[in-house]
């Protein structure tokens, strides 16, 4: 009976993927358009039954060379989204000393995250996909397999203690509900479709599946070994690799409802149930269990779970654009090679085929014949260049993005402020673009710390780069974490560049704005005002203060989770007893058992 219901709930799943597969398809064939011109394989289009079809010359003689203008556009706007990488704080769950401490931790746990799980080069991955096919998705788990290993006392066992784990997903193994829905939350059920091999699903699962073959889409770049769009157009190209061996792994998750309070993950792999349980992860605002992913779009489409990527849009422009050049060149080459007219049976068509008129050829044709000539030949038409400046505009306006420095503007006598608005003005179209960003990385922490709220039980060792560049230790655990509301720290940093920066920084430092009630400048501000320059830590110079402080802290921290402190004689006492008095007055103190201990200084 158990075995008639699995088979059951797995014939379900496949059927339910085969039918979203099947509605997803229209979205399918746009995306592999989309990157089939970003490569520069433009000769193509989206046939009746929604595949991929390349078309022929109309004659033999016709040019069909492509003039790549969707690769260096979309690299640009890479290059300029590159920069939006913002810094996130936490906002503290209440003004209390505890909970702004706890806070800062936050951040300092999410930054951490940010350091071991790379995240810009995740972001940039991300990116990639969304402006190539307008939608890419963040994955969050919680990997039980990484993380530093501790020993069970009774037993000796060594065991992981389990760390986050992101990843990026392309739209192509992500499968909706609806493509209806606007977001990810506003859909009942979303499935993970990937490709595993055979091993790795006994691996991770502890069941064999058989393997097949499998079709995977992707953008590949031999030199940025991100595995996604590369900046070098030479060196990308699209892939659709056959893996052999290999089976797709079909997760399902569905929402929580009235008959499933912790909704439902189904893992599918060939004709196998792999998994049948609740949703794993409690990541929702109100400690509900929500799907893992985050969504990230180019630009977003109402009343679609899909964004739209610019290159839907520049693809008309491209098209005529090729035509274009191509048609101007077989009129140049009229001119150039010439077109000759010939009476029947004068000459040796066959000779004159092969050979040509080269420079000093004796032609010879029949007597009483008239010679051959030249068809009359005027200069390319006027009509060509307008047409083509005309598209190289559109590409600019349709793509958002422009080249400053080679248009007749930045030649012309105006001032800097003047230019500096007309770049703002200017780049003010890739803001829509840079907010998804934006909101994906923000969703992205939100996640990371929920996730160490529900798993981080252990007290952990958290390692972080501090203000000075020194390497600051906290420990830290669940109970630590009271607050995931997440924002971020900075405005924006598309149209802030190095120089935009080392400006602000000595306007600040002529007013005087950074300098202390005595008019000096403290240590700490100096290295700040040094990395803003762009120098690093660039100097070693401490605050002997704050470093007490930190030192504190640290040691209150550990009177929380009843790790022994050990008190040096270099300890400056009365800053150490007012950081103590501080910790104890707090809310946290008195709940923990702990409080009973004695702090000597």
């Amino acid at each position: 009976m158990k075995k008639n219901h699995e088979e059951q709930l797995v014939n379900e799943i496949i059927q339910d993927f085969k039918s979203r597969s099947a509605q997803r398809k229209p979205f399918d064939a746009q995306w592999q358009l989309n990157m089939n011109f970003l490569v520069g394989n433009q000769y193509c289009n989206v046939g009746y039954n929604n595949d991929i079809e390349e078309y022929d010359k109309q004659y033999f003689w016709q040019e069909r060379e492509v003039f790549n203008h969707v690769a260096t556009l979309i690299e640009t706007r890479l290059a300029k989204l590159k920069t939006v990488r913002p810094t996130m704080t936490i906002v503290p769950a209440s003004g209390d000393e505890s909970d702004v401490k706890t806070a800062r931790l936050g951040k300092k746990i999410i930054n951490s995250i940010y350091n071991k799980e790379d995240m810009s080069k995740l972001i940039c991955a991300a990116t990639k996909w969304s402006e190539a096919t307008g939608t890419a998705f963040y994955k969050i788990t919680w990997n039980q397999d990484k993380g530093s290993t501790f020993a069970i006392e009774e037993s000796g066992q060594k065991i992981k203690m389990g760390d986050v784990q992101i990843s990026v997903c392309s739209p192509f193994e992500i499968y909706p509900e609806s493509t209806s829905c606007e977001d990810i939350n506003d859909c009942k059920s979303i499935i993970h479709a990937k490709a595993y091999h055979v091993d790795d699903i006994e691996a991770i699962w502890g069941k064999k599946v058989e393997g097949g073959e499998v079709n995977i889409f992707s953008l590949d770049n031999k030199n940025d070994g991100l595995g996604g769009l590369g900046y070098n157009s030479n060196a990308t190209r699209l892939i659709c690799t056959t893996k052999t061996g290999y089976a797709v792994v079909i997760e399902k998750y569905e929402k929580p409802s009235p008959s499933r309070p912790n909704g439902r993950l189904t893992i599918v792999a060939g004709n196998k149930l792999l998994h049948d349980g609740e949703l794993p992860y409690i990541n929702g605002t109100d400690s509900d269990r929500i799907f893992p992913f985050v969504r990230q779009v180019c630009l977003e489409q109402n009343g679609c779970f899909w964004g739209t990527s610019v290159i839907e849009r520049i693809i008309p422009v491209q098209r005529a654009y090729n035509a274009v050049k191509n048609r101007k060149h077989e009129y140049i080459n009229r001119l150039s090679m010439g077109v000759l007219t010939v009476e029947d049976g004068s000459i040796d068509i066959d000779n004159l085929e092969e050979e040509g008129l080269s420079p000093g050829k004796i032609l010879v044709y029949r007597q009483g014949a008239n010679a051959p000539t030249y068809m009359g030949n005027t200069n390319v038409p006027v009509d060509f260049s307008a047409e083509e400046e005309k598209l190289l505009s559109e590409f600019k306006v349709i793509s958002g993005v422009s080249d400053i420095i080679n248009t007749n503007l930045a030649k012309t006598n105006i001032s800097g402020v003047a230019l500096q608005l007309i770049i703002e003005q200017d780049e003010a179209r890739l803001s829509v673009t840079s907010d998804q960003i934006k909101m994906a990385i923000k969703e992205v922490a939100k996640h990371i710390l929920r996730l160490y709220k529900q798993f981080a039980r252990v007290p952990r060792l958290l390692k972080v780069i501090g203000d000075h560049g020194e390497l600051e230790l906290d420990y830290f655990s669940a109970s630590d974490i009271t607050s995931d509301e997440v924002t971020f720290e900075t405005d924006t940093e598309l149209n802030e560049s190095l120089a935009q920066r080392r400006s602000m920084v000595f306007e600040l430092l002529n007013a005087g704005l950074l300098y202390d009630e005595n008019g000096k400048l403290t240590n700490r501000m100096r290295v700040k005002a040094l990395e803003l320059l762009g120098f690093g830590v660039w100097e070693n110079s401490q605050d002997i203060y704050e470093l007490h402080q930190k030192k504190a802290s640290c040691e209150n921290s550990k009177f929380m989770h009843k790790i022994e402190v050990k008190i040096s004689e270099i300890d400056e006492h009365d800053i150490h007893i007012n950081e103590h008095i501080a910790f104890m007055l707090g809310g946290d103190f008195e709940k923990n058992a702990n409080s009973e201990i004695e702090i000597k200084c």
